[in-house]
């Protein structure tokens, strides 16, 4: 019989008691029990975070609840929200340089190198390929979103410029 992969109590119980009965020992039916039980709590994707945005969207939907204040009773603690802080995922994602070889400099045109694609494509899973300036799909959508990269920019924004200009995309 499959075991109920779910965090409840009920449903822990009743894996043990499947364990048992199946034949294991109630200590190893015990641990599998557990293990059980965290693999469907890490399933749930929970989390203090993730459950103050799932209930904004409920909230949204029209629910009726209402988001408490802080202090009042079931409302997240400043303790809760520093265990939460300890366990957030910190990625700086991937450091490339122009001194490396991994990105060529603005005076070069601002681009990834081969080195730094296959760098950046090894660290993350992702496929970056080779600039397209020729033309076609790729280049459009690549001038599309670079344009309103600058024009959204707080600053000059000269990678991103020169990019633009080694891609050959019309205007720049």
């Amino acid at each position: 019989m499959p075991l109920i992969k779910s965090k409840s109590e009920k449903a822990f119980k009743e894996n043990i008691r499947a364990e048992v009965k199946a034949g294991k020992p109630v200590k190893q039916a015990v641990a599998i029990a557990y293990s059980v039980k965290r693999a469907a709590k890490k399933a749930e994707g929970g989390g203090l975070y993730a459950n103050i945005n799932a209930k904004r969207e409920r909230i949204a939907e029209g629910s009726g609840e209402r988001m408490r204040k802080p202090g009042q009773a079931g409302a997240p603690t400043d303790k809760a929200f520093r265990e939460s802080a300890k366990t957030a995922k910190k990625d700086g994602g991937v450091v490339l340089s122009v001194g490396r070889g991994e990105k060529l400099s603005v005076d070069k045109g601002a681009g990834l190198t081969a080195k730094g694609r296959a760098k950046y494509n090894a660290a993350t899973g992702s496929n970056l390929k080779a600039p397209q300036p020729q033309g076609g799909p790729r280049k459009d959508s690549f001038c599309a979103r670079m344009s309103g990269v600058v024009k959204n920019a707080s600053g000059d924004a000269p990678r991103a410029k020169a990019s633009l200009k080694r891609w050959k995309c019309p205007g720049w």
